[in-house]
């Protein structure tokens, strides 16, 4: 009887052991989970507050709630992508505070060369905030069905003509010239076709190619003279070829046509509109240090460049370092940018609908602080 009730007994104490070694192997998946979790509790609890509040005193009831809540949120999340080059070359810093937990936020950067990558991710809600160009920020809010919103622009123009020798100086020097670029049917062509275009160049003759990186190899090998290029292909360009240079700023040509008060906003960070609802003044402090971080690379170029090259936004911190200056990185929060950005809609709508997502954004599509 002793012995069996000693045999009992250790098979009690293996259970037990074994059940402990269980439950640490399934922290990992449930700290994973806080997330997900908490998202859908927030979604929940903010969906029956809609439906449930009808009068302007709930409304401000339910706001102080969500205030409260938000205070506790410490472990959420956001989960950030970024195309490489100047549309996250600002983000740099930040990257850099959030990884050695010199920040007040908790972030995911993924970073990729591929917008078919990140629209993925944005459409399939794998991603809360990401740095796209602006015409693809629209197409993804139609797209969505106002899912995503416009948080803040990030990138002015970054194209410019560029020439091997001295005979291009305005863009009237282009007439009868041939000029390789890429970008058919996007945003680089609609741009050098509207600024031809209101200044009368009629028979300049455009030959497109798939990549930037093959209008640039054959504009610095020599085996083509005048290239459209954007920033950072312009600085490589200038580095391998002596002979290269700028011959025309096509964002100063868009403001000579535009008006100066309009900006060429190419680059933008939008938000999921649902996290957004959830985790107000997340974002908003996200935003904040997002905006601390552009100002700290356009100001302190050498260490922001180094920093590029190490989060692989930019492979060469040299090139960074030359190009950063021409980059037109900023930070224009959407109310500010409203106008500009709706001017900027309204010229790629013209040339093609498809181009904005076959429709013009309404208001809503402009996130609030």
């Amino acid at each position: 009887m002793k012995k069996l009730t000693k045999t009992i007994s250790l098979l009690i104490m293996v259970a037990l052991i074994s059940t402990s070694f269980v439950a640490c192997n399934n922290k990992k998946q449930v700290d994973e989970d806080i997330y997900t979790n908490d998202q859908e509790n927030e979604s929940n609890n903010n969906q029956d507050e809609t439906n449930t509040t009808t009068d302007e005193n709930k409304d401000k009831d339910n706001q102080d709630t969500s205030n409260e809540t938000e205070n506790i949120k410490d472990d959420v999340t956001i989960k950030v992508a970024t195309l490489k080059g100047p549309t996250g070359m600002g983000m740099a810093k930040l990257i850099e505070d959030v990884n050695e937990n010199n920040s007040d936020i908790k972030c995911d950067f993924t970073i990729t060369g591929s917008p078919d990558e990140i629209v993925g991710k944005v459409i399939s809600k794998d991603v809360d905030m990401a740095c796209i160009p602006t015409n693809l920020a629209s197409v993804l809010y139609n797209k969505t069905k106002g899912e995503i919103q416009l948080a803040a622009v990030n990138t002015l123009g970054v194209l410019y003509i560029m020439e091997t020798g001295d005979e291009i100086n305005s863009i009237e020097d282009l007439k009868g010239k041939e000029i390789l670029a890429s970008g058919q049917g996007k945003v680089p062509e609609y741009i050098l076709s509207y600024i031809l275009e209101k200044n009368k160049v009629e028979d300049t003759n455009v030959n497109y190619v798939t990549e930037h990186a093959e209008v640039a190899t054959s504009f610095i090998s020599g085996d083509s003279k005048v290239a459209l290029l954007p920033q950072p292909f312009v600085t490589t360009a200038t580095m391998k070829n002596k002979e290269a240079r700028i011959a025309i700023n096509l964002t100063e040509e868009w403001e000579k046509i535009q008006g100066e008060n309009s900006k060429l906003a190419m680059g933008c960070i939008i938000v999921n509109k649902e996290f957004a609802n959830n985790n107000k003044e997340l974002v908003n402090k996200f935003l904040s240090e997002y905006e601390e971080s552009v100002n700290w690379v356009n100001n302190n170029v050498v260490d922001a460049s180094k920093l590029i090259e190490k989060h692989e936004i930019i492979p060469k911190a040299k090139i960074a370092e030359i190009a950063i200056p021409n980059c037109n990185i900023v930070y224009i929060n959407a109310e500010e940018a409203k106008e500009t950005l709706s001017d900027f809609y309204q010229i790629l709508f013209d040339f093609n609908p498809k181009s904005v997502g076959g429709k013009l954004p309404d208001g809503d599509f402009y996130f609030t602080k």
